[in-house]
């Protein structure tokens, strides 16, 4: 029977890594997978690359191909020695005899369809905004290179969800032989606010704040993701003051909370009265906000 050299039908070095291997059959796999390969010899190149993998990835049995095969060039014939190949167990029927005389037909537990049938996940990454990650929302995506079909995929965000969780959508991955695709898996990416920063389930604000409201108190309206509250301000507060809304950030079954952060607005000294006003400040309160710092 003809020497098949799989290390040549894979294109890498006998001293191939493992992980190095398996780039290369996932690699020629993609290219020659008959269900989105344009080339006329696709499906026979595909089982090749497969039987080639399937001979190399096991050490067991890349130890035995490099042994008795490594006096062969691709192509020549050879014949194994009086009872190779019994150790194998049942044929695998779809592999090349050459396969099936090195390894008995083995190792695949039920052959090439069965090793073929599942088709790669497929994982891609989807940016949301932090609406849709509180509220949960539908989208529409274009289906990432290489899943099961072409066109669009109808997606539910789930409200609560947080970034680098992963949706999975069965059987959207790449397509597989006998109609058995893979997986597609959605990351979740959630997109900067231009008022809210996000921190796990929590979302914090920065609330400004009149030199006034923070020295006597006030009742300031406060938006949130789920509406606007009217929120109590204590006399006194001071700036970087943190004030927690329970409950009020990304929901799940332990609800984040809403952190609002004060922050101390100074009115510009833009005009004559204001600059009274400053002045008669400066005079009547007797404020040195240096005080701390004067014995150092």
């Amino acid at each position: 029977m003809e020497y098949k050299d799989y290390y040549k039908i894979l294109g890498v070095p006998k001293d191939v890594s493992k992980e190095d291997l398996k780039k290369a059959y996932r690699k020629l796999a993609r290219k020659y997978h008959p269900d989105v390969s344009k080339e006329a010899n696709a499906e026979a190149k595909f089982k090749e690359v497969g039987e080639a993998y399937e001979a190399l990835k096991d050490p067991q049995k890349r130890a035995q191909y490099d042994q008795f095969g490594s006096n062969y060039q691709n192509g020549q014939s050879f014949t194994p020695p009086p009872g190779w190949g019994q150790q194998g167990g049942a044929g695998a029927g779809n592999f090349s005899s050459f396969f099936e005389n090195m390894f008995g037909g083995g190792g695949m537990g039920g052959g090439q369809d069965n090793f073929y049938a599942q088709g790669e996940d497929v994982n891609t990454k989807i940016t949301i905004s932090l609406e849709d990650a509180f509220s949960g929302a539908k989208k529409t995506i274009r289906r990432p290179s290489g899943s099961k079909q072409t066109g669009t995929l109808n997606v539910k965000i789930p409200a609560g969800i947080t970034a680098g969780k992963k949706i999975r959508l069965s059987g959207q991955g790449m397509a597989g032989m006998g109609n058995n695709p893979g997986d597609l898996f959605l990351e979740i990416a959630i997109a900067p606010h231009a008022h809210y920063r996000l921190e796990d389930k929590d979302i914090y604000l920065d609330l400004p704040l009149a030199p006034w409201e923070a020295a006597l108190g006030a009742k300031v309206t406060v938006p949130t993701l789920a509406g606007k509250i009217n929120l109590k301000i204590p006399s006194g507060a001071k700036s970087g003051q943190k004030m927690r809304l329970k409950g009020r950030g990304l929901p799940s079954k332990e609800a984040g909370d809403q952190f609002v952060v004060l922050q101390i607005m100074t009115p510009p000294a833009d005009s004559d009265k204001a600059k009274q006003l400053y002045q008669q400040m400066a005079e009547e309160l007797n404020f040195n906000p240096r005080e701390t710092l004067e014995n150092l």
